[in-house]
């Protein structure tokens, strides 16, 4: 008569638990990685976030050179703002082109703010935020990624590239340094990707995570008056329509979608405390 083994227990003490199977750990691995928020790792994250702009750059200005397709469809846009009544770029590019300072500093906000405000907040977000910063990189990258798509779908001349002039492009006129809309930097971006607008996606982002995690009520302030600031800088350089802006929100939205379907949860879900990982 055949007898069944059963496993010993140990001397002294209760019986070894069984080893999981290797589908069940890899499975659990898997949702470690991907649904808890942990403390990253700062040099892999330098080396992402530096190695996903640069394919952002390269993929974006390796768009084909569509000029007059993207000029067309610059004045369809303007034609249809003009019915909706929100043109009003014109004026506002008008306006600011007549006072010098106001310009310079509105051209120079638009070439540096973009990145100096966004990096901040990701390094505040990694080391006074650790739970949250990976889910919000997240969002940040989707965004990225669906406004490079944009971009070949869709080749936009900004307002200041319509012919006959009727926007100032006050960035050639006061040569901004550093500005990749004029000069020998011109020749090396894409001057048709100007929709959907990642200077309004951007600083929509960096606004809304000042306001969800901020403690300060002065910082949750400039939280809300940054993307509006941008709004303006970006139309009264003659760098975007609205509609630019509005593609852009739109993306950053599309951006907070995918990010929830990747981790189950929103951004404002992940909790502050950080588990550790071994």
């Amino acid at each position: 008569m055949a007898t069944t083994s059963t496993a010993v227990p140990p001397a002294g003490g209760s019986p070894a638990p069984e080893r999981p199977p290797a589908r069940a750990r890899l499975v659990h691995m898997f949702s470690v990685l991907f649904r808890t928020p942990r403390r990253p790792r700062f040099i892999a994250e330098v080396a992402l976030v530096a190695l996903g702009y640069g394919l952002y750059s390269l993929i974006r200005n390796a768009v084909p050179d569509v000029e007059t397709e993207a000029i067309a469809r610059s004045l369809s846009i303007w034609k249809f703002e003009q019915g909706l009544g929100i043109d009003f770029e014109l004026w506002l590019n008008h306006t600011m082109h007549a006072v010098n300072w106001l310009t310079v500093t509105a051209n120079y906000f638009y070439a540096t703010m973009h990145f100096i405000v966004t990096i901040a907040v990701l390094a505040w977000l990694f080391w006074h935020h650790p739970g949250r910063y990976r889910a919000a990189r997240t969002v940040l990258a989707f965004t990225t990624g669906l406004a490079l798509i944009g971009y070949f779908v869709f080749p936009l001349a900004p307002p200041r590239l319509l012919p006959d002039g009727p926007f100032f492009d006050t960035v050639v006129l006061h040569d901004t340094w550093g500005s990749m809309a004029s000069g020998d930097l011109q020749n090396l971006s894409n001057q048709y990707a100007a929709m959907p607008s990642m200077h309004a996606g951007w600083s929509l982002w960096c606004g809304i995570a000042i306001v969800m995690f901020a403690q300060r009520r002065w910082v949750r302030i400039l939280g809300i008056l940054y993307p509006l600031a941008t709004l303006i800088v970006i139309t009264a350089t003659a760098n975007h329509y609205v509609l630019d802006a509005v593609g852009g929100w739109a993306t950053l939205a599309l951006g907070f979608g995918l990010q929830t379907l990747l981790h189950g949860r929103p951004v404002s879900a992940f909790h502050r405390d950080v588990m550790a990982v071994t």
